[in-house]
């Protein structure tokens, strides 16, 4: 996924939500460029988001930038395995690298169980990255009224977060099937 596979001029949308996908993927690219701040991508599944901040990341790494880029549920289950006997790292040692990582993105988040102690990692590393202002960026399906306040207070402070909402729909819906070989009839027995 990269910011020149990124398609969106083929899809049927609205001018409006077609002036979303464009400010997003020029606002992603900025920030591949820049990476300062925060950038917060919100929008409906299968919009775009993941694609641009996985071109993001792919555009740092090119440049020999380190980058962690992890789906929030992924991450929580990363950090419960630490506790297993048999793991090769401490829990220390990879929240740490997630908290500290020049660029952090976080992709989806909201799509995790809502535990005290998920919600209580999930402040942890956000808040760390709010007062060190390190680049972070985030993506969700969910409005920012429905993040928790804790978290989505830092994700719109303008002083450090430029945040994006995607009107666009689910492009996986608006593509035309791809024809299919013809399969040769075969006799029932």
């Amino acid at each position: 996924m990269t910011f020149e596979n990124f398609e969106y001029k083929g899809l049927h949308l609205t001018p409006q939500q077609r002036q979303s996908l464009e400010e997003a993927f020029r606002s992603a690219r900025n920030f591949a460029e820049s990476h300062d701040g925060w950038l917060v991508l919100l929008g409906p599944n299968g919009c775009g988001k993941t694609h641009l901040a996985v071109a993001i990341a792919n555009h740092r790494l090119r440049l020999g930038n380190p980058v962690v880029f992890v789906v929030v549920p992924d991450l929580l289950d990363h950090f419960r395995s630490t506790f297993l006997p048999e793991s090769k790292v401490t829990y220390d040692e990879v929240f740490e690298t997630v908290r500290k990582t020049p660029l952090l993105i976080l992709d989806d988040l909201g799509a995790q169980s809502a535990t005290p102690w998920a919600q209580e990692k999930l402040y942890q590393i956000i808040n760390y990255r709010y007062n060190a202002r390190l680049p972070t960026v985030i993506t969700s399906h969910f409005s920012l009224d429905q993040i928790e306040d804790r978290l989505s207070s830092r994700m719109t402070d303008f002083r450090l977060s430029l945040c994006i909402a995607i009107t666009a729909p689910d492009y996986r819906g608006d593509r035309k099937p791809e024809p299919r070989p013809a399969q040769p009839n075969r006799r029932r027995r």
